[in-house]
């Protein structure tokens, strides 16, 4: 690791999430003098610890797998060790319907194995799914920029049960958008790293401890260690030119200047920096015209007698998705996470009224009478992620305003709206502009 030189440059950092705490750790990493500015108290964006009802969670229930190599590189790198992770392979799980399961094995033995094993399918679904994959393989999974999921599958002739129980729920949790709608190229990518990589790959790692835990307040602390500098509690209310540089609006050392500032923010919150800016007009439309897709989060706390069959089992013909038995990874025994992912019918319903269909859902589920939840804490994030449709324009990490650079999980990169969307997005931020610098 460099150590940053007087003449390094000075950069600050408007966001604590995920984007923001990874560019913040590179750029330290390459001898650049940082300041991380977050506007709440709780460290991680959408990604974050929340405290209501008498329940500590996550601001959504959120897995990583083997394949975010950037982000366990990054975790590694502030010290986070692998135990932090509830690992297993890949397992999807639908109780008395559907299970497939990828063998601890070299691809592609992981997926065979796993399907040779599979409950729920026959064996001409077996060979679909292959030929699903080899499909792909063949086109090197690079797929034209039109396509969307659906139309892949149709293409693919993959069998109704398939993807009702296993294309259609990975696409909806990886992209958090409809098949119909979602982009194929985008999907694929994913495949391409998980499911085609290998068993380590596609390894589901799902952490013990809170995701604002997980990195964002480890990296602040390995900041505060090598010359970094975090402030929370501070809202940056505008970036000001100050001759080659900028000032921060809200900077607690008022005098303080800064040769780049990086947006880190969510997009929502991104446009309003940057709207002051002449040259970044068509940028600001540009990410004001992404379109959004809602994820929702119930967290039902009951007894130690609740357990689900597995730490996370899928649903179907109801309004949850997934749930994940937070008792059995991170949780005290007995909190269940049911999770809705993109737009449906739930938006629609009162919360009340969502929470109790959901108690019905997971009594079906366990096929049991389960007592009343202590507590139940619904968490809707109705801009959790872009939209990931085919053709969709994201922005670069560079803007046409020099010094003004963006990271987050909308811009432009091979994955959709993840941890390591984010993370890749952060590190690809930090080695651009001190290329730049550099160059300068």
């Amino acid at each position: 690791m460099q150590r940053a030189r007087p003449d390094a440059p000075q950069v600050a950092i408007i966001g604590g999430g995920y984007a923001g705490m990874a560019c913040a750790v590179e750029l330290v990493r390459k001898g650049a003098r940082v300041a991380v500015f977050e506007r709440a108290s709780v460290m991680g964006g959408r990604a974050r610890r929340v405290e209501k009802n008498g329940l500590s969670v996550d601001n959504g229930q959120h897995l990583l797998l083997g394949a975010y190599t950037e982000t366990l590189r990054l975790l590694r790198h502030v010290g986070v060790r692998p135990s932090v992770f509830y690992s297993a392979p890949l397992d999807l799980y639908y109780p008395g319907k559907f299970r497939l399961t990828a063998a601890s094995l070299p691809a592609p033995l992981h997926l065979a194995v796993g399907l040779l094993r599979a409950h729920g399918m026959d064996w001409s679904e077996r060979r679909a799914c292959l030929r699903f994959i080899q499909h792909l393989k063949a086109q090197r999974f690079r797929l034209p920029v039109h396509l969307t999921v659906s139309q892949l599958l149709d293409n693919a002739t993959q069998p109704k049960r398939l993807r009702r129980f296993l294309w259609e729920p990975l696409c909806v949790a990886a992209l958090n958008t409809p098949a119909a709608e979602a982009s194929a190229r985008v999907f694929a990518n994913v495949l391409r790293d998980t499911l085609a990589a290998g068993a380590s790959a596609s390894e589901l790692l799902i952490p013990k401890i809170d995701l604002s835990e997980l990195f964002p307040v480890p990296a602040a602390r390995w900041l505060g260690r090598n010359g970094g500098q975090v402030y929370v509690t501070e809202a940056i209310t505008e970036i000001v030119p100050d001759g080659a540089r900028y000032r921060l609006e809200g900077d607690p050392v008022s005098a303080r200047r800064f040769d780049h500032v990086v947006v880190a923010t969510a997009p929502y919150h991104a446009t309003d920096l940057l709207s002051p800016f002449a040259t970044l007009a068509p940028l600001v439309a540009s990410i004001q015209a992404l379109p959004y897709e809602p994820i929702l989060t119930t967290y039902l706390q009951y007894d130690d007698s609740v357990r689900l069959p597995a730490a996370m089992i899928g649903a179907e013909g109801g309004l949850a998705q997934w749930f994940f038995d937070r008792g059995q990874t991170v949780g005290p025994a007995g909190l269940i996470a049911a999770v809705i992912s993109a737009r449906g019918p739930h938006l629609d319903i009162p919360k009340h009224e969502v929470e109790l269909a959901i108690h019905n859902e997971l009594e079906t589920l366990l096929d049991r009478r389960l007592p009343p939840a202590d507590s139940i804490l619904t968490i809707t994030e109705k801009r959790a992620t872009f939209a990931c449709r085919p053709q969709l324009a994201r922005p670069g990490v560079q803007t046409a305003q020099h010094g003004i650079w963006l990271a987050g999980d909308y811009v432009e990169g091979p994955y959709p709206a993840t941890i390591e969307g984010a993370v890749r997005s952060g590190v690809q931020c930090a080695n651009t502009l001190m290329a730049g610098n550099r160059s300068a």
